[in-house]
């Protein structure tokens, strides 16, 4: 494997006596001791739904991601022992696991569109894109290179190997009046990218790649009335990029049930679905699975759950792009056909009925409201508005939109409950 891998983009002397771990036992524990990780316990993954101690927050769904990544792990190295060196040390995976979340603002996809309206004229706001931000720049474990992460970590990170300029299309025309109240979401998705003042990040990033795999990685496809998509990703990304999936859509599924915010008769459209598929193992056993999935008892309930992230993690296969030459590029890992519909099902059913749930969707608006007014009002009066250390960075910087870009870290670091106590000091 190419040492250039693991280098950082800063050397370090930190002699620390007896300290035998690898550059990726390193980069973990830097993501667990993060004060950007912390801030996950109080951002919820499914808003709306009432003060229950059991349903997951962006922390313990980051945790069961890291679960489910060392999984895969695991089981890719039984299964294709030639690759065991390519795939790496199973801390990699899950420090991937443990970060992929980090970006994300408050009151989830309703707070990310808010932000990204309000920072339209000053390079867009997304959350993949604010996790780079994060873990290369933002996290002070040191003064000018946030975590200071091995190249690898970073790299498998990046969900999409693009910058924003270049994926970005206008949705709509900038000159419609709107405000907060009547803004449309669905215009207003950012694209997937990484930000453009990231550049020199993401340059240094790609270094150790030919410029042919360079050209290759950071294509991205047109898509009809939407921006351009990212084609590539890495080996490491694709796993944690399956884990984050299986926990969406399974997991994110029992709290919905357990929080009875879906009935057994609502499942039963999936369930036909699924039966339709042309696998043997989901047409002998998704009707009992299905049954166990709502059964009043919880052991029963998470007996089907085991059953179905395993089915998952089992049938992950690893494919060879040969237009690579980086083998770290070459391989990704991939659900086959049938496991891939199966686990489209799962998410889609979570998407239709609970993420677009009337509560859920109330509750993400009224985050909405608050982030983007929040926004309009530091954006006001930054000096007097922001807290004394964003304020220091605001006045460092030497353009606009670079201001405007540490008012958006600033209250995309905010947790939900920090930004409705900001939101009722400035305007209750």
């Amino acid at each position: 494997m190419n040492q250039d891998w693991s280098q950082r983009r800063s050397d370090e002397n930190k002699e620390r006596r007896d300290d035998h771990r690898s550059p990726y036992q390193r980069d973990r524990a830097r993501v667990l001791h993060s004060a950007a990780f912390r801030r996950l316990q109080a951002k919820t993954q499914i808003h709306g739904v009432g003060s229950s101690d059991f349903y997951r927050t962006r922390l313990t769904h980051s945790l069961e991601a890291s679960q489910i990544g060392s999984g895969i792990h695991a089981q890719l190295s039984s299964k294709y022992p030639d690759l065991k060196t390519l795939l790496g040390p199973v801390e990699l995976i899950e420090t991937l696991c443990l970060a992929h979340d980090l970006g994300h603002p408050p009151f989830g996809h309703g707070g990310e569109t808010a932000l990204h309206y309000m920072m339209r004229h000053h390079g867009g706001f997304e959350g993949n894109g604010q996790t780079f931000r994060i873990v290369t720049t933002l996290e002070p474990y040191t003064e000018y290179f946030g975590m200071n992460l091995a190249r690898r970590s970073l790299l498998g990170l990046v969900k999409y190997p693009v910058l924003m300029a270049n994926v970005h299309k206008p949705m709509m025309p900038d000159n419609q009046a709107i405000s907060g109240r009547n803004l449309n979401t669905s215009q207003w998705h950012p694209a997937k990218a990484l930000y453009d003042c990231d550049q020199r990040w993401f340059d240094w990033l790609l270094q150790p790649l030919s410029r042919a795999d360079r050209h290759e990685f950071t294509r991205s496809s047109d898509r009809q009335d939407n921006h351009r998509k990212a084609i590539h990703k890495s080996l490491d990304c694709s796993i944690m990029e399956l884990a984050d999936d299986i926990a969406y859509g399974i997991h994110d599924l029992e709290d919905a049930i357990t929080l009875n915010m879906v009935r057994r008769d609502e499942w039963l459209k999936a369930e036909l679905a699924l039966m339709e598929i042309d696998d043997q193992w989901l047409t002998t056993h998704i009707m009992a699975i299905s049954e166990q999935l709502f059964s009043p008892f919880t052991y029963v309930r998470k007996n089907a759950i085991g059953a179905l992230v395993n089915y998952f993690i089992t049938a992950i296969e690893i494919q060879r792009n040969s237009d690579f030459a980086e083998p770290l590029l070459a391989y990704n890992a991939q659900l086959p056909a049938s496991a891939n519909q199966a686990l489209a099902i799962f998410k889609r059913f979570v998407l239709e009925r609970v993420i677009q749930s009337h509560q859920v969707q109330t509750a993400e608006y009224k985050g909405q409201q608050m982030i983007m007014a929040i926004f309009e009002a530091v954006a006001s009066d930054p000096g007097r508005l922001l807290p004394m250390e964003a304020r220091d960075q605001w006045r460092q910087q030497s353009s606009n939109n670079g201001q405007m870009r540490v008012i958006a870290d600033w209250i995309s670091s905010l947790t939900d409950q920090s930004a409705q106590r900001v939101y009722g000091e400035l305007f209750a």
